[in-house]
């Protein structure tokens, strides 16, 4: 069975750390999204994510939904390589393929807020996360081949 590779949950638990997208507002200033809510430099404000969905805003458009996607998406690929080994079913393509789709609904999400005038969003995240994902798969497939061609 594929195995993940060794740093894939240290990996996986720094994308809480970076922006997954970092939306500029006609260039005079910045709201940085993350995984767990938002990070506004004018002025100085951070929101999480239940409080974004739930208490603030009434009527988003359909793109902001991309955001929780993906964060629940990310959740079930941490929680997959968190709990798959000690179950004894340990697949690094499940957490390649969580992470990827991740990236691609950030991605979405970064499309729908850039769609407006005067805003731009840079997709950080998906750029991070596709390439984990990759990294994630291709180091399991050269492992597999060492493997195998030892025997």
């Amino acid at each position: 069975m594929p195995r993940t590779p060794d740093w894939t949950i240290p990996a996986l638990l720094a994308l809480l750390l970076v922006p997954w997208s970092v939306q500029v507002f006609s260039g005079r200033d910045a709201t940085f999204v993350f995984a767990w809510g938002l990070l506004n430099t004018n002025p100085l404000q951070v929101t999480n994510l239940y409080d974004f969905l739930f208490v603030y805003t009434m009527g988003l458009p359909e793109y902001i939904y991309s955001w929780p996607l993906s964060v629940v998406l990310y959740v079930f690929a941490v929680g997959f390589a968190v709990i798959a080994p000690t179950v004894g079913y340990e697949d690094r393509r499940v957490v390649a393929g969580l992470l990827a789709t991740a990236g691609v609904a950030q991605l979405s999400f970064a499309q729908g807020f850039s769609f407006q005038p005067g805003r731009t969003a840079w997709p950080v995240g998906t750029v991070l996360m596709l390439g984990i994902a990759a990294y994630i798969y291709g180091i399991g497939r050269n492992t597999e081949r060492d493997r195998s061609s030892e025997n």
